[in-house]
């Protein structure tokens, strides 16, 4: 019998407040689609988030979908039907993009993810890029994958 394919979740879905701060504490970028509960995530954009993630094929890269409605964060955004992409980091805001603009959103996050590995790198903690972990204060490569591929 054949191995069954894991199949990879592209977008977390976020619909509390408590998902919310949870999914902030993830280390690297996180790309949120804050939409609203009558018009629904933007779809025309999972498409270039799946070309992204093959591409890049990092753990530090993150996406998810967030209803404004249900989360108090982001109750700026709600009844505006404009798609908004909100950038995080380290817990902490760093870009917005306004509209579906693919060229924008693919410079904005690559841009915001080179960021986010130097800053990782400048920390010392280990950073994965394409298969390989990398790490200032270990130095042992090999080490890293095999804790990482146990863990």
């Amino acid at each position: 019998m054949a191995a069954q394919k894991k199949e990879m979740v592209l977008q977390i879905n976020i619909n509390s407040q408590e998902l919310w701060e949870e999914t902030l504490c993830l280390r690297g970028l996180i790309v949120v689609d804050v939409f609203q509960a009558w018009c629904g995530p933007c779809k025309t954009v999972v498409d270039l988030f799946c070309k992204i993630r093959n591409e890049v094929g990092s753990d530090l890269l993150h996406f998810a979908v967030a209803e404004a409605d249900s989360i108090d964060a982001l109750e700026k955004y709600r009844g505006k039907c404009e798609p908004v992409f909100l950038f995080y980091a380290g817990g902490e805001s760093v870009a917005v993009v306004r509209g579906v603009n693919a060229s924008l959103l693919q410079k904005t996050i690559l841009e915001k993810l080179a960021v986010e590995r130097k800053d990782l790198e400048r920390r010392g903690e280990c950073v994965v890029v394409q298969g390989r972990a990398f790490s200032k204060e270990k130095g042992n490569v090999a080490a890293l994958q095999d804790e990482q591929r146990a863990g």
